[in-house]
């Protein structure tokens, strides 16, 4: 049976070798000569495509954005009550965030070297992750379960809030459970800590 050869995506070769150089060397050390030769394309190839490193990599964070918004709407449930689904949500981008290689690699170029196409990438991620929780408040609040609120400046309150007990407290004390985590952001947030 004579099979047709499928063309070879370029780009996304080079996406995709560009991705995993970002992933393995932080986005400081990756070079376009790194890229080439990880991707096995001439560096014109590239050219063909991106114009610059920076390109290249405003290409890959908006994928990532894409794929962390993908992840979301994926573990919303329409039913279920707004903080349940904030907790749930916020717990899969969480642990999305800390296992996906490329994300775990900005964030140690950001605390180590401070490179600030890394701050960006990183400040996009989390942007893209307060959008999306901005977006929900606004329909939590068109829907009665929240009190009218500015949606911006409460995502990122919840967002901070989130992080700040599943990440921040265990560098300083015994890790919370997800469970744990879910009940003291939903209370803080539903009740306040005031009589």
């Amino acid at each position: 049976m004579d099979q047709k050869k499928l063309p070879v995506d370029r780009r996304l070769q080079v996406v995709e070798a560009a991705a995993r150089s970002f992933a393995m060397f932080g986005y400081k050390a990756t070079t376009m000569d790194l890229v080439s030769k990880i991707a096995s394309v001439g560096k014109g190839t590239i050219y063909t495509f991106f114009a610059t490193k920076e390109e290249l990599f405003d290409e890959i964070i908006g994928q990532l954005t894409h794929e962390l918004r993908a992840l979301a709407e994926r573990t919303i449930d329409r039913e279920a009550p707004f903080f349940d689904n904030l907790a749930k949500v916020l717990h899969e981008l969480l642990r999305f965030r800390s296992k996906h290689e490329l994300i775990v690699k900005l964030s140690q170029e950001v605390r180590d070297l401070g490179t600030p196409m890394a701050k960006e990438g990183t400040a996009k991620l989390e942007q893209a992750i307060v959008h999306f929780i901005q977006q929900e408040v606004a329909l939590a609040v068109d829907k009665g379960e929240l009190r009218p609120v500015d949606p911006g400046l409460t995502a990122f309150i919840m967002l901070k809030l989130y992080i700040s007990l599943a990440v921040d407290w265990s560098n300083q004390h015994e890790p919370l459970s997800h469970e744990d985590i879910a009940g003291y952001f939903t209370a803080l947030l539903k009740s306040g800590v005031g009589n």
